[in-house]
């Protein structure tokens, strides 16, 4: 990973091709990226391309990227080069109409671009694989980087078929499975908070830990994405993907520096030593969807939602991770959609102490290491002697907010892959590893092993969950 910030982008010349311009990951997520990223002078020279389906022009397709770009106008913290950048970047863009899947299109897609050529699949997962499938007969220009979002696949065979398709396209360091979760400062606040304190790293272990959740509830509910939800549910949305990379971070040995390869290393061993705790996924996950309430209809009468599917909305699972350092801890993930509270943290619970002395009392509580995702913060929870009586003893919390990075998650996912960093980007193998690691899961689901539960939208969730 590089440490050398946003700023003094590469001086080659690249074009980013964004299959899917169209759609809604491209508005609501990577072009806002993009426009931080480029307003901050941290991109090289950049000419801009949206390719899809959709019936527009360039007129159109300029007028969406000045809208995405433009909460960043005029942001600019490099001495006039971002804001000059922005306005070659807008100035410069084209949108071409194509069906993605078919590589006549593709070639025209691709007919003319300058430098090295980054192409960004803001698609489907099915429509991304057939686009890569299209590029095999595509003879992409020299040095073209491949930047897909998750889910990789569907499951093992797929993820491996898929990963099959892209290391004929292109070697598998110029593959880029992004994953905004790992933007560089979630990623370097864990490691940093792990690896660099003498008082946590000892005790982050077996011997001290009675366990750790991984939580990410969403107080929204559907919000108009059933064409792609409904078909993927909770645990692929969001626990395969985003959650077991949470549970890398958190479980994963000291790297020996911070190079993409080692870093990246350090992640895959974690992963290949996790599995369903006690080997049983019935007992062991949890699937549920929010049903009426307060603010929300039941999901079930969501548009586009097909109630016969059974897709859940909220998953739980509880995995080992079976290292010398964490054997016998429980990894407890879960993510919720109409959640109240939208509680979104991962939270080390360390054991009791073996005994307290007599005539101490009060409300003692676990101490607990609490990490934050937006905001990210930090917070230890623990017990003191509390005001008044001195035998009393009260919970205390003590907080402080990490240093804000200087991009948005995408933006800092797109410094990676145009500067062709690979540290934060999700290996061929590794996506292969988190569907090993929920397979067991989606096959006791898909035979009714276990059953669909429901909870009112905006409650806490269902009173059956696995988490304490």
């Amino acid at each position: 990973m590089t440490n050398d910030g946003v700023h003094g982008g590469g001086s080659g010349e690249q074009t980013l091709v964004i299959l899917g311009a169209a759609g809604d990951l491209a508005g609501r997520l990577l072009l806002p990226g993009l426009g931080a990223l480029v307003a901050a002078g941290g991109a090289p020279k950049l000419t801009l391309v949206g390719a899809g389906m959709d019936d527009w022009d360039d007129e159109r397709w300029r007028k969406r990227v000045v809208e995405a770009f433009g909460a960043h106008r005029g942001k600019d913290a490099s001495g006039g080069k971002g804001e000059r950048a922005v306005a070659d970047v807008v100035g410069g863009t084209r949108y071409v109409r194509a069906d993605v899947t078919r590589a006549d299109e593709l070639r025209r897609v691709l007919d003319g671009v300058g430098g090295e050529v980054v192409v960004f699949f803001a698609l489907p997962p099915a429509i991304t694989g057939k686009a890569c499938e299209a590029l095999l007969d595509v003879e992409l220009p020299e040095g073209t980087r491949l930047v897909l979002e998750k889910p990789f696949g569907s499951g093992v065979r797929s993820a491996a078929a898929l990963n099959r398709v892209l290391t004929r396209l292109v070697p598998e360091e110029r593959i880029h499975r992004v994953d905004h979760f790992l933007g560089k400062s979630t990623v370097l606040n864990i490691v940093g908070l792990r690896f660099a304190n003498r008082i946590f790293e000892p005790l982050l272990s077996a011997e001290h830990v009675a366990s750790v959740d991984v939580v990410f509830d969403e107080e929204l509910a559907l919000e108009g994405r059933a064409g792609y939800y409904d078909k993927a549910g909770a645990l692929a949305d969001m626990i395969q993907s985003h959650l077991l990379q949470i549970l890398a971070l958190l479980a994963m040995e000291a790297p020996l520096s911070m190079d993409p390869r080692e870093f990246r290393d350090a992640v895959a061993e974690v992963l290949r030593a996790t599995r369903v705790w006690g080997g049983d996924p019935k007992a062991s996950s949890l699937r549920a969807r929010y049903a009426d309430g307060a603010q929300h209809c039941a999901y079930t009468k969501e548009p586009g939602v097909d109630p016969e599917r059974g897709t859940e909305t909220l998953a739980e699972l509880v995995l080992a991770v079976d290292t010398w350092r964490w054997a016998g801890v429980p990894f407890r993930l879960r993510s919720g959609k109409a959640v109240g509270g939208g509680r979104q943290e991962a939270i080390i619970t360390f054991k009791e102490p073996p005994r307290i002395p007599g005539g101490l009392h009060g409300p003692h509580q676990p101490d607990r290491l609490r990490i934050g995702f937006g905001p990210d913060r930090v917070a230890l929870d623990f017990n003191i002697n509390g005001p008044g009586d001195p035998f009393v003893i009260d919970p205390v919390t003590l907080a402080a907010d990490f240093g804000p990075g200087e991009l948005p998650p995408y933006g800092e996912v797109l410094h990676g892959v145009l500067h062709d960093d690979p540290t934060l980007s999700v290996r061929g193998d590794v996506a292969e590893e988190c569907w090993r690691i929920v397979e067991p899961v989606t096959a006791a689901w898909r035979a009714g092993e276990v059953p669909l539960l429901e909870y009112p939208a905006g409650s806490a969730g269902p009173e059956e969950s696995l988490l304490s």
